[in-house]
């Protein structure tokens, strides 16, 4: 993956707008690129379509276009999503295209047939470009998830927003360029989701927790000695975790993206504060499944639970993706998270919250 990609999605969180080919709707800092009024660039670069054959800015003139660059594990991309699937679902017949560019974070991300599933999943039927070789991600000049290209029907990017929010922004954008277009007129209210699980707006209250990578070509805080990569090692969880510390109790392996459980049996601590926790992680090979149980203060999480476990805690590893393991009743306060995988083969690769 390019030095160049932006990987740490937590820096977009607030969101941004940039402007180009006309004047800004609102007063706004600097997005990540100078667009200059530039034109959308070619797709080729896509290794593959879903939901679509392949698409072209010819084959789009005459179309206001949304594109959305995402990756199917990205919490904040997530947190996005009920926006951007109502746009579509909203604006279709009024000339509206919304074109999801899927540049992935994680290598289990390439596989064609697991980004269908998430996007069968997660309800995407917009066209879908694969873009697996992050061509598309450089014709954009983009360097992070999620972000959002707005384009006129002439094939211009007029603006871009970066990260979460502004969602009122972006659909006043997209009235303004279907009426640019010639577009009927578009009903003047605003959309209205009610997200759930993973996709629903997070605690920013609340929210202290940084997202923690487990690979070590990232990790941070671990708490169970040395991490030695690529080597079978035996790791025990301290008698305390600090607050954003997180161990390993078990026989683990250190992978460049995620840490691979080796044994019958192993568990994964974190010490957070927030409302929600997330675990990236999935079997070791397709079509795998590995029962797991979680706790939260030593105790199942009850009316603590995250919409992939019961109120028990328990859960099964069946796909490669983001679980939402935990979500708070208030008060939201320092917890500490456990995961015990009840069998080999798994795979744990990042921690977000919300």
């Amino acid at each position: 993956m390019s030095e160049s990609i932006n990987r740490d999605r937590r820096l977009v969180l607030a969101g941004s707008i940039a402007t180009a080919g006309g004047a800004g709707l609102w007063p706004s800092r600097p997005a990540h690129a100078q667009l200059g009024g530039r034109s959308l660039p070619p797709l080729d670069g896509a290794t593959g379509w879903l939901n679509s054959p392949a698409l072209t800015p010819d084959s789009l003139r005459g179309k206001v276009v949304l594109i959305d660059v995402w990756t199917y594990t990205c919490i904040n991309w997530l947190r996005t999503l009920p926006y951007v699937r109502a746009w579509s679902e909203k604006y279709k017949n009024q000339g509206l295209t919304v074109l999801g560019v899927h540049s992935p974070e994680f290598e289990f991300e390439k596989r064609v047939e697991n980004v269908r599933r998430a996007a069968t999943n997660m309800r995407v039927s917009y066209p879908i470009a694969i873009d697996s070789d992050f061509a598309v991600w450089r014709a954009l000049r983009n360097n992070a998830w999620p972000c959002r290209y707005f384009v006129d029907a002439t094939g211009l990017i007029r603006h871009v927003q970066v990260g979460e929010g502004e969602y009122a922004q972006g659909e006043m954008i997209i009235k303004q360029l279907l009426g640019e277009a010639g577009a009927s007129e578009t009903d003047r209210g605003l959309v209205s989701v009610d997200a759930e699980g993973a996709e629903a707006p997070a605690d920013w209250r609340n929210l202290r927790s940084p997202e923690t990578y487990a690979g070590y070509e990232q990790t941070a805080n671990f708490s169970s000695g040395r991490a030695l990569p690529e080597k079978r090692s035996t790791y025990a969880v301290p008698k305390r975790l600090t607050l954003n510390h997180w161990a390993l109790s078990g026989e683990w392996t250190f992978g460049k993206q995620f840490v691979a459980l080796n044994g019958a049996s192993g568990r994964i601590a974190y010490s957070f504060h927030a409302r929600d926790l997330h675990l990236v992680m999935g079997p070791d090979k397709p079509g795998g499944s590995v029962p797991f149980r979680v706790s939260i203060d030593g105790q199942p999480p009850r009316a603590d639970r995250g919409v992939d476990v019961d109120e028990g805690g328990s859960g099964r590893l069946t796909d490669q993706r983001l679980y939402q393991l935990i979500r708070q009743q208030p008060p939201i306060r320092e917890r500490l998270f456990e995961i015990e995988f009840l069998g080999s083969g798994a795979q744990a690769y990042c921690f977000t919250f919300g």
